[in-house]
């Protein structure tokens, strides 16, 4: 039994080093669904092989990756995707015997961890792509540019981007990466645990029970790693930039526990399909519900409010 986890472990990590190479390469919609599945099976191994399961895995697919692709690559697979999927499903594995019963630990918790390796993720990627903001805004000026005169030159009656549009462009991409980068890595890892659980779950190789995520919350600690990430952004220059990294892997786990919210006070109410339907469907179209969703878990991380509204009536979905 143990060589033949030992084979599935060394598998798993061969198909997302596979997977990781692959999104660098064909269209772009299929790269970006590629990359947010790279670390899918690293999770599923994990989740319902083990934690030592998922290191064997871990370390197998940044070797692959070594060698596939060049150190650069290996290192950014090591801290992206390789280690939040090892310590992530162990936390996600971690359980007490607490007055009797079996306490698993804490959902919010796992959701903090994901935020920090994004913040680490994202601070990282903005110093390899330039240590100050000079050489960052040049690199993201020749991306413009080389948009402009590749991409943008081939679409009938695109409008002409002279050299201060293509600044404009660049100055607004410069503020908008650090948030970009920390959002797309939280919601990377936050996916594939998500997606990784409900295969697991199906399977009945889940090793806890499924957690109910209309109550998930935030430890109070990150309520100040938001308001101190968010003040700091306001710094500029690189600093800001650095700290924005930080408050955007924040920001998203606010809005899920707003998110929650809304799932919890809604429970047994005619009105909850509609309101869920027009919420995900606005989230996806508004931007600014999303930050909303945010401002609602911040206040209720600090003042609880959740626990005044209606008592769970059916299990989570």
């Amino acid at each position: 039994m143990q060589s033949k986890i030992f084979i599935l472990a060394i598998g798993a990590g061969l198909i997302s080093a596979v997977v990781f190479a692959s999104a660098t390469t064909g269209a772009f919609l299929l790269r970006i669904i590629l990359f947010l599945l790279t670390p899918l099976p690293l999770y599923l191994t994990g989740l319902g092989l083990g934690p030592v399961a998922a290191a064997i895995a871990a370390i197998t697919a940044t070797a692959a990756v070594l060698l596939i692709a060049n150190p650069l690559a290996g290192e950014v697979y090591a801290i992206s995707t390789a280690l939040p999927a090892v310590v992530c499903t162990r936390l996600a594995l971690l359980s007490r015997d607490f007055e009797g019963e079996r306490e698993w630990y804490p959902i919010g918790r796992i959701a903090v961890t994901a935020a920090i390796f994004s913040a680490v993720f994202a601070m990282l990627a903005l110093m390899l792509m330039g240590g100050d903001m000079e050489t960052l805004t040049k690199l993201l000026r020749t991306v413009v540019e080389s948009f402009v005169k590749t991409e943008l030159s081939r679409v009938p009656g695109a409008p002409e981007i002279g050299p201060a549009e293509i600044d404009s462009i660049t100055r607004s991409t410069l503020s908008s990466l650090p948030w970009a980068l920390g959002l797309l890595s939280m919601g990377t890892i936050l996916l594939n645990l998500w997606l990784s659980g409900r295969i697991t779950l199906a399977s009945g190789r889940l090793q806890r029970p499924w957690p109910d995520l209309a109550a998930f919350s935030l430890p109070g600690t990150a309520v100040f790693a938001l308001l101190i990430a968010i003040a700091l952004s306001f710094v500029g220059e690189m600093p800001g930039l650095l700290a924005a990294a930080v408050a955007a892997p924040f920001t998203l786990a606010f809005a899920l526990v707003g998110l929650a919210v809304v799932h919890s006070l809604t429970r047994g109410s005619p009105w909850r399909a509609f309101i869920l339907t027009a919420l995900y469907t606005g989230i996806l179209f508004v931007p600014y519900i999303g930050l909303l969703l945010a401002i609602t878990g911040l206040a209720e991380t600090v003042f609880h409010y959740r626990a005044a509204g209606r008592p769970p009536e059916t299990p989570a979905q």
